[in-house]
């Protein structure tokens, strides 16, 4: 892999990853579009890898508060911040048995039809979330009942197109929080979700088996880690005046180009 591709890969990853649009979707659709041949599994986990470090870095002082809290309720009793640990242990089981029992048949679901029409089939669905959602709660009247919910929702991102960031913010806002609280614990969702699945990925791929490019492997993942941690905090700070409708036209756009190429 030259540095090129490599910059271009953990740009997309990590301007995707968080954004509403799927990252799944345009990791598939890039080498398709760009005929270069698959970048392999590695380079995947190696991308998804820096997306993950942005997060863990930009929601530090919330990790450690929630794992603070988290310890401390087994002697003082609950508290909020043990409370949302369990509610994104909640939220993650879903996608977990998901991924388990669907696994070989998400392999077949790589098709850009199939991501053509989830691209526009939830954009839409999102925009409707947006726009009529109350938007009035915020994560401190989060409920075990909206953990629940959300997991749920995000079992729909094993199919490419859908957006895993994207569902679960959707989700979010079916329930009533406010645009930033959705797309906070959608983020914050992320964590377990990407680690579970890049190690799970991770097992399947025998590094001493193959050659490896290291210098195209750290760029990967130093690109990705900048762009994510970047788009995280600019959607953060701009989600409640922009809304969801300019990713909503991007996603139909990006749809119909898909279908026009590949139908």
């Amino acid at each position: 892999m030259d540095i090129l591709h490599a910059i271009i890969l953990g740009l997309v990853q990590g301007l995707t990853e968080f954004l509403p649009i799927s990252s799944s979707a345009h990791l598939i659709l890039l080498p398709k579009l760009m005929e270069w041949a698959d970048q392999g599994l590695l380079y995947d986990v190696a991308a998804h890898f820096g997306s993950l470090l942005a997060l863990l870095i930009y929601f530090r002082k919330d990790l450690a508060r929630m794992g603070a809290g988290w310890v401390n309720s087994f002697s003082a009793g609950r508290n909020r911040d043990a409370d949302m640990v369990w509610f994104l242990v909640i939220a993650t089981i879903p996608i977990c048995l998901a991924g388990l029992l669907f696994h070989d048949v998400t392999g077949l679901l790589r098709n850009p039809l199939v991501i053509a029409a989830a691209t526009i089939l939830f954009a839409l669905v999102l925009w409707w979330a947006d726009r009529y959602g109350r938007r009035e709660r915020d994560v401190d009247d989060f409920r075990i009942r909206d953990a629940v919910v959300i997991g749920l929702f995000q079992v729909l991102a094993i199919i490419p197109g859908t957006s895993r960031s994207g569902i679960t913010i959707t989700a979010g806002l079916m329930l009533g929080l406010k645009r930033e609280d959705a797309s906070r614990f959608a983020f914050l969702l992320a964590i377990p979700v990407i680690l579970l699945a890049s190690g799970y990925e991770l097992l399947n791929v025998s590094v001493s088996a193959m050659q490896v490019d290291w210098a195209a492997l750290f760029t990967v993942t130093a690109v990705s880690f900048i762009s994510a941690w970047l788009t995280i905090h600019w959607f953060l700070k701009l989600v409640e005046r922009t809304g969801m409708l300019p990713y909503v036209i991007y996603r139909l756009f990006l749809g119909a180009v898909l279908f026009a190429l590949f139908i």
